[in-house]
């Protein structure tokens, strides 16, 4: 079974990514894991921290000579701010002096709700273990699922569907967001320029006023084999263990697969994708407004999942708060903060998507090689196709 698990704080000394699970012989490209954290430090709209880090996945043990050898992967990402920190957030007590506590809660963040459930006294280690500085290190291992996935011939992309008030209506299709993927610079990873111009008015609007803003991402896996996940119990549906997957991540609020949202006040005769049958290409749907997802599992076509991003609970003009000591009315701490990470999160749930469908592979095909999960791939396909 692919698990994974991560450690670190947003201004601790490093992050670290643990991944077991991962089949012996999957050949591991290290500019493309290096390429992948540095997609999730692009977008107009982030903060001064992204010119601090230059992330890299620095491999400690479970791949050698360029491939994984079976065992567990751990991966450890150097956060350059610690130079910063270090008095601050020392392992040892340290001087109480130089710690930076952080007085009051943020409104939207896991300020308070952190320090109640651990009984701090204020939000300063909440805050450090609570930031999508996290989402780095599961960016790191989700790069290991792609490389995985690739193997089968499935690909895993975001783009962005809306910032703020500012939405793209018209459908996407693969190739819009292949091409988008290959660009050397990201503005707001959205894949039509005039529409990604007035999300950018949007991130300004906000950076002048002292506020943020949210927005909605689309992850697609392509080439995806129909029958992942199952209907059989609850806890392996591939729909709840994606939606779990995505709404694990920092700030997202809410979860939709394929048109899920628009279905909900929509006729069943305008929202199930009607079926028909080619000789040459077997069963078909007209449409996909069930996201590649049909009963739990996964039906051939594109898996579409959207993230809706709240926006990010830090702000230069901060909102009403109390200290924690006094109990008085105050204005919310401030601590560095993004504008809009609205493509960043679009990554970090790539990452989450891959991993999903990986295990969801590596469950159905099984294999303790990379050839032996290939083959046994093959072998089901051949079965699907002749059907």
């Amino acid at each position: 079974m692919l698990r994974y698990y991560t450690a670190g704080e947003s201004h601790g000394e490093a992050l670290v990514a643990f991944l077991s699970g991962m089949p012996a012989g999957l050949r591991v490209d290290q500019s493309f894991l290096d390429r992948e954290l540095w997609r999730r430090q692009q977008g107009y709209g982030r903060g001064g921290r992204m010119k601090i880090e230059k992330d890299h996945a620095h491999v400690l043990s479970g791949i050698r000579h360029g491939s994984t050898i079976g065992s567990p992967i751990s991966l450890l990402l150097q956060n350059r701010d610690w130079q910063n920190w270090q008095e601050a957030l020392p392992v040892e007590q340290g001087d109480p002096e130089k710690h930076k506590r952080v007085a009051s809660p943020r409104p939207g963040h896991a300020d308070l709700a952190g320090a109640l459930k651990y009984n701090f006294l204020e939000a300063r280690y909440v805050l450090e273990r609570a930031s999508a500085r996290e989402s780095a290190a599961r960016v790191a291992v989700g790069a290991l699922a792609k490389l995985l996935l690739r193997e089968l011939g499935i690909e895993v992309l975001s783009h962005v569907v809306a910032v703020g008030s500012v939405s793209l209506e018209p459908a996407v299709t693969w190739d819009q967001i292949l091409e988008l993927s290959a660009k050397a610079e990201i503005l707001l990873g959205c894949v039509d320029q005039n529409t990604e111009q007035r999300m950018k008015g949007e991130v300004d609007q906000a950076l002048k006023t002292g506020d943020s803003v949210g927005g909605i991402f689309e992850v697609v896996v392509h080439q995806v084999p129909p029958g992942l996940g199952s209907y059989a119990q609850w806890d392996e549906r591939l729909d709840a263990l994606l939606a779990a997957a995505v709404m694990s991540l920092q700030a997202v609020k809410a979860v939709e697969i394929g048109s899920g949202v628009a279905a909900a006040t929509s006729p069943g005769s305008v929202v199930h994708d009607e079926i028909g049958y080619e000789a040459s290409a077997g069963f078909t749907r007209a449409s996909n407004n069930a996201g590649g997802i049909e009963g739990g599992v996964s039906n051939g076509q594109d898996i579409r999942v959207r993230g809706y991003l709240k926006p990010i609970s830090t702000l230069r003009r901060p909102l009403k708060s109390v200290d924690f000591e006094t109990r008085e009315a105050v204005s919310a701490a401030y601590e560095r903060s993004d504008v809009c990470v609205v493509p960043a999160a679009g990554v970090a749930a790539e990452a989450m998507v891959a991993l999903t469908v990986a295990r969801c592979c590596l469950e159905k095909f099984g294999g303790d090689s990379i050839s032996e999960v290939v083959r046994n791939f093959r072998g089901y396909l051949e079965q699907v196709r002749s059907y």
